[in-house]
């Protein structure tokens, strides 16, 4: 954390604040297609600049840990996956989602059939309830049916 710190800043390491932008040259973030809303979803700044205090700094080292239990990372990449923060991943979110994984260049790009038919696939295999979109518990439920989530999920690549 203080090796990503401004010298003039590693005196008071316990109040100061690492800009997003050096967060995200550390090698973990850098090729992450989400590195953004991990920033996003891990700072606590009332700035809105996705900076991130040391007590930040730990809490997304310890959801990236192998040692984190499978629901506390499959919280976290709910919230990620979650791009406007409503608390619940709709069309538009899972539209985003997948263009994440895929790239967004025009050779990796899903045409707009097979977009709509793969968040078709997608809600149907996970929207229990039925209302068009995944909530947390959901989410939680498809994962929990996926052993290698935790290793293979494109977040903690």
């Amino acid at each position: 954390f203080s090796a990503l710190l401004p010298k003039e800043d590693r005196v008071n390491v316990c109040s100061a604040r690492v800009p997003k932008s050096q967060i995200l040259t550390l090698p973990e973030l850098r090729a992450n297609p989400f590195q953004h809303r991990i920033c996003h979803v891990f700072s606590t700044s009332e700035d809105g600049d996705d900076s991130m205090s040391f007590e930040d700094f730990l809490d997304m080292l310890s959801v990236f840990s192998d040692s984190a239990a499978s629901d506390i990372k499959s919280h976290y990449a709910f919230r990620i996956f979650d791009f406007d923060d409503d608390g619940t991943l709709d069309r538009k979110d899972l539209e985003k989602l997948v263009n994440c994984l895929t790239g967004q260049g025009e050779e990796s790009r899903l045409s707009d059939a097979e977009m709509e038919q793969l968040i078709g696939n997608i809600l149907e295999e996970s929207d229990i309830d039925k209302d068009g979109t995944i909530n947390l518990s959901e989410f939680q439920h498809v994962v929990s049916r996926s052993p290698d989530f935790a290793r293979y999920c494109g977040v903690w690549q």
